[in-house]
């Protein structure tokens, strides 16, 4: 973990810069798109070939929701994600957003 942590950092710093080589950022099977940092709340990001799945992540803000028979005030970030179901099927896809949403919701999951 320590090493892909690195090599993540690494990547990022040469992304920020503009000194990624084409082969750093061509030929991948997944992307994660974030315009959610732009205050864009819910788009579908396009996959691009040779890509098998995208996801769009939109901006987190408070609404209120009604959560085991109580209204309150939350906040909700939504996520869609394209998949080719050449590559993908759908089952599997909706498996990986209710992962995602499991983690994104109990972080500490993560340490077990």
């Amino acid at each position: 973990a320590a090493k892909i942590a690195a090599e993540l950092r690494a990547l990022r710093e040469r992304a920020a810069a503009g000194r990624l080589a084409p082969a750093e950022y061509q030929a991948g099977t997944f992307t994660v798109s974030n315009l959610g940092m732009h205050g864009v709340e819910e788009f579908t990001a396009i996959i691009q070939p040779p890509q098998c799945a995208i996801l769009a992540v939109g901006a987190i803000d408070r609404e209120v929701v009604l959560k085991k028979g109580t209204v309150r005030s939350a906040r909700v970030m939504r996520v869609t994600l394209t998949v080719d179901h050449r590559a993908i099927d759908g089952a599997t896809a909706a498996a990986f957003l209710a992962d995602l949403r499991a983690v994104i919701e109990a972080p500490a999951r993560l340490l077990l």
